[in-house]
C-alpha cells in the first residue's frame, strides 16, 4: 500500500509539472518512451487485424520489397540524428492501395507507407523525403503529445500507472482507426519535415527530397483536395518552400542520388 501511494505522488507531481511546463513547452511528453513503444505496439495490433482498411503485403511473398523498403530505411536511421533509434522498433510495412498518396507513423516507429505513394513518386529520393518525413513523427513522438492534448489528466494518470490497461487498447484501435488520415498540426508538420531535411542531409541522397511529393501535387493540380490529409497540413507551396530554405540553411547536397532501381522496385509491388 505505501509503495501505491508514492508511486501515485510521483505521478501526481510529475503532472503537477506538467501542467505548469506544457504552456512553455509545447513539445513537453508526460509518456515515457517504453509507454511510446507499448502503445505503438497495440495500435500495430489493431491495424493488423483489420485487413479490408489496411490490407498490409505480406512480408514473405514481398519480401524482396521490403529488404528494398528497409534498405532506405536504414539510410536514414543510420544518420546519427534520430533520438531513439536504438529504442524505438523501427518496423515498416506496406499497404496494398493505389488510389491513396499516403503514409503515416504511429508511436514507437511503427511505418506505414500505401503502394499508391510509392507509385505515385518518380525518383528514390522523393520516397526518402517522405521516409525520413514519417520517421520523425515518431521520433518527435508526435502522437503522444496529440494524446495531451485530447484526454483528461485522471484518464493520463489511469494509463501511466497501468490502472486502466483496457482503455490503453482503446486509444490505441482509435489511434489504428484514424491512422490513415492521422492529422497532426501544422507546427509539428513543418518540425517533420525539417528532421528530414537533416536526416537526409547525411545520407547520399537529395536532403530536400521530402519537397518533391508535394511539388508534384502541385504540378498536377491535385493539392486542392487530393489527398484527404493535405487539408490539415500546411499549404504545399509553403512546406515546398519551407524544405529547400532549410536545406538552404543547413548547407547540404540537394542532389539527387535517384537511381534507377525505384522501377524495379515498383515493379515488385502488386500490378
Amino acid at each position: 500500500m505505501r509503495r501505491f501511494k508514492i508511486l501515485n505522488l510521483l505521478l501526481v507531481s510529475g503532472l503537477l509539472i506538467f501542467n505548469s511546463c506544457k504552456d512553455k513547452n509545447e513539445n513537453f511528453i508526460l509518456f515515457s518512451v517504453e509507454q511510446d513503444v507499448e502503445l505503438g505496439a497495440q495500435v500495430a495490433e489493431e491495424i493488423e487485424n483489420d485487413p479490408d482498411q489496411f490490407p498490409i503485403l505480406d512480408e514473405t511473398e514481398y519480401s524482396n520489397a521490403y529488404a528494398y523498403l528497409n534498405n532506405l530505411l536504414d539510410y536514414i536511421l543510420s544518420s546519427g540524428e534520430v533520438q531513439y533509434k536504438e529504442e524505438f522498433v523501427w518496423d515498416i510495412h506496406i499497404i496494398a492501395n493505389d488510389s491513396v498518396l499516403n503514409a503515416f507513423a504511429t508511436p514507437g516507429g511503427y511505418l506505414y507507407v500505401y503502394t499508391g505513394l510509392i507509385k505515385f513518386l518518380d525518383q528514390e529520393d522523393d520516397l526518402m523525403g517522405v521516409l525520413g518525413h514519417e520517421v520523425a513523427h515518431s521520433d518527435l513522438r508526435h502522437t503522444s503529445q496529440n494524446l495531451q492534448q485530447l484526454y483528461a489528466i485522471s484518464l493520463l494518470l489511469e494509463l501511466i500507472s497501468g490502472e486502466n490497461p483496457s482503455q490503453l487498447e482503446k486509444i490505441a484501435g482509435q489511434i489504428a482507426g484514424t491512422a490513415a488520415g492521422l492529422s497532426f498540426s501544422r507546427k509539428f508538420e513543418e518540425e517533420a519535415d525539417a528532421r528530414s531535411v537533416e536526416y537526409l542531409a547525411n545520407t547520399p541522397y537529395a536532403c530536400n527530397g521530402a519537397y518533391s511529393f508535394f511539388q508534384k501535387l502541385l504540378d498536377e493540380g491535385k493539392a486542392g483536395g487530393t489527398p484527404e490529409f493535405l487539408s490539415t497540413h500546411p499549404d504545399p507551396e509553403d512546406r515546398v518552400e519551407d524544405i529547400n530554405t532549410k536545406a538552404d540553411e543547413i548547407g547540404c547536397d540537394t542532389t539527387p542520388l535517384a537511381p534507377a532501381t525505384y522501377e524495379d522496385f515498383k515493379n515488385m509491388l502488386p500490378q
